[in-house]
This record gives structure tokens, C-alpha cells and sequence, in this order.
């Protein structure tokens, strides 16, 4: 690796004018509709979450229980 490549990752982004670009800010403020879905899917949720989906999966599978005990 040159002095050159190692200089290129060690130093900020810049935009045309040379003036430093921080691009996590730029990309959580970039609302293009193509890589929210991707980004959705791919972004962990909250735990909370999860519990809540699980708790009325649990409920709904006691209900199916409950019908098939029954004979329904």
C-alpha cells in the first residue's frame, strides 16, 4: 500500500469543493423511498417489539388450542 492509499483512508470525505462531508448524517437524511425498504428489513427491531409479536402469536395459538380441545 503507498503512502498515497493509506493518506485516502485516513482523511474525511469531501465534496467537490473539498470541504469535509459527513456522510452518516447525509445518509440518514437522505429519504430515497428505493432503500427504505432494504433498510427495514435489514435493521434490527426492538426487543420490545419482538416480545410483543411473540406474545400475540402465543395468544392466537392458545385460541387454535382451545377450538381444536372443543372439537370446532
Amino acid at each position: 500500500m503507498s503512502n498515497q492509499d493509506r493518506d485516502a483512508e485516513n482523511n474525511p470525505p469531501t465534496d467537490t469543493s473539498g470541504k469535509p462531508v459527513n456522510v452518516v448524517q447525509r445518509d440518514l437524511q437522505d429519504a430515497d423511498d428505493d432503500t427504505k425498504a432494504v433498510d427495514e428489513v435489514i435493521t434490527p427491531s426492538s426487543t420490545r417489539t419482538k416480545e410483543q409479536d411473540a406474545e400475540a402469536l402465543n395468544r392466537k395459538t392458545a385460541e387454535i388450542e382451545r377450538k381444536v380441545a372443543d372439537g370446532n
